[in-house]
């Protein structure tokens, strides 16, 4: 790797402008392996501005790895709500009982203990493990990526099993061994910082006499990435069932998008349905099972975007006026309850936006005549 250029003025040059414009974080310029465990973990697929709040109230609520360890998943969960990519907060709760088994509560401090915890992977070990410990472990993240993919002029592909090894093993000799904490921190921040996505002012880069892409014209291109992703358009139709001053939850068990976090009763199709077509399904004669309903509110064609789905949902609130249904597939709770239990942020944002609306029944529809 060192064929690329003289690399021993990379680390000076990085940690000097990382001193002069890092950003005042609370996960920083501590060494509580816990808490920065925890920021690693917000941070993977969350702004920074977005996982700030985040971690203050994670940490408040959740101190040590024995409060996180011992807490019922649903308020873990709950936590994290709004945040997305929830395999994350299940995993730091299956991770921190981990610990709590396997190291008597205290945070591992060697490189390949961390890594076998739930959820964790090398670069966030290489980070804790960096930060925490000052071993001399090169972190590699998508910031990383970008810088010396520009930098050196790579064009080897960053998701790609021959990109990550060229770029770790460059990383690693990039790697001050002597403040490993300092030089990936600042390497991070500068690609987070300084060479940006999109615009980044190479004129004020410390880099830009020597930076390849500048030098030829290829900011724009670099890194590169071999594979794009599918997306699968999915269709959900939700549905409010609200019965003697109460509804319906369904806990989403399956492996799939949000699981283990709550929602109402969902009839998914394979295509756009129209509402009068899924009153006719036999799924929806027994939800309602062949009661008299009224339909309420109705929010459709939403679009919520995922890293690679597309969800298409709607949302109908349909009243029963006659006993409660024996639902065994869901809880029944009491409508002013809703916000104690964990739900993705789309039904996050259907709850917060239309809760005090719920009951306003519009048309009756009544099964005896089908």
């Amino acid at each position: 790797m060192l064929e690329y250029k003289e690399l021993n003025p990379i680390s000076p040059i990085l940690i000097h402008w990382y001193q002069s414009n890092k950003r005042d974080l609370p996960w920083r310029e501590i060494h509580d392996p816990y808490q920065i465990w925890i920021s690693e973990i917000i941070l993977q697929q969350t702004r920074v501005a977005q996982g700030f709040d985040y971690f203050v109230r994670f940490i408040h609520q959740f101190p040590d790895i024995k409060s996180l360890a011992t807490a019922h998943e649903d308020e873990v969960l709950k936590c994290w709500q709004g945040l997305g990519y929830y395999s994350r907060a299940r995993n730091l709760h299956a991770a921190a009982k981990q610990i709590m088994e396997n190291f008597n509560g205290k945070f591992p401090s060697a490189y390949n203990d961390i890594l076998s915890l739930k959820g964790i992977g090398e670069y966030t070990a290489a980070a804790v493990a960096s930060f925490a410990f000052k071993l001399s472990f090169a972190v590699v993240d998508g910031n990383v990526f970008r810088f010396l993919s520009r930098y050196f002029g790579i064009q080897t592909p960053i998701d790609s099993g021959a990109g990550k090894k060229e770029f770790l093993q460059l990383a690693d000799a990039l790697l001050d061994k002597r403040q490993p904490d300092l030089h990936n921190q600042a390497i991070m921040e500068f690609g987070a910082l300084q060479c940006t996505p999109t615009a980044p002012d190479c004129n004020r880069c410390p880099f830009s006499n020597s930076c390849f892409a500048k030098e030829n014209d290829l900011i724009s291109s670099l890194p590169v990435k071999g594979n794009k992703t599918k997306v699968t358009h999915r269709y959900f139709h939700h549905f409010i069932v609200l019965a003697n001053g109460g509804t319906f939850l369904h806990k989403r068990t399956q492996k799939d998008i949000w699981q283990n976090l709550y929602e109402f009763p969902l009839y998914e199709s394979p295509h756009p349905m129209e509402l009068s077509d899924i009153i006719q399904t036999e799924w929806f004669r027994s939800l309602t099972q062949r009661q008299t309903f009224q339909i309420g509110l109705q929010i459709t064609e939403i679009k919520h975007i995922l890293s690679h789905q597309v969800i298409h949902a709607s949302f109908f609130v349909i009243k029963i006026d006659e006993q409660t249904p024996d639902l065994p597939q869901f809880i029944y709770i009491a409508t002013d309850k809703l916000w104690q239990y964990p739900v993705s942020k789309l039904t996050e944002k259907f709850i917060k936006k239309f809760s005090q609306n719920l009951d306003s029944p519009k048309n009756e529809y009544n099964f005896t005549s089908n």
